[in-house]
């Protein structure tokens, strides 16, 4: 499976973005897609993920309540829509694929196979 990664920008405080990861080559529906993220000087941490049987959805602690993945399986498109966003939020965003993870591989990126390009997401004023 392919996958492209959209929907940065510049945005501010308060403000909201949605993330979009489409795929290609695969059904999206078959793999379970993480979201990661990577600020400058930083290692590359987990945001949210979706499963793929089920669509349970799984977030960090700074991102719950602001953050909600949702599945559009016509589109094959994956979204992560980001209210509420702070500074500390900026990062380059990644999205993620694999079809064999069990709950507890969702939150380490090593254990995913297939990565979108990222998509860089500034929270200024």
């Amino acid at each position: 499976v392919q996958l492209q990664a959209s929907g940065g920008g510049l945005v501010l405080p308060g403000g909201s973005l949605r993330l979009s990861c489409a795929a290609s080559g695969r059904r999206i529906s078959r793999y379970s897609v993480g979201w990661f993220r990577q600020a400058p000087g930083k290692e590359r941490e987990f945001v949210a993920a979706i499963k793929s049987n089920g669509d349970s959805t799984y977030y960090a602690d700074p991102v719950k309540g602001r953050f909600t993945l949702s599945r559009d399986n016509v589109k094959n498109t994956v979204y992560l829509q980001m209210n509420t966003l702070k500074p500390e939020d900026t990062a380059i965003y990644y999205c993620a694929a694999d079809s064999a993870l069990i709950t507890s591989s969702l939150f380490q990126p090593d254990n995913y196979d297939y990565w979108g390009q990222g998509t860089l997401v500034t929270v200024s004023s």
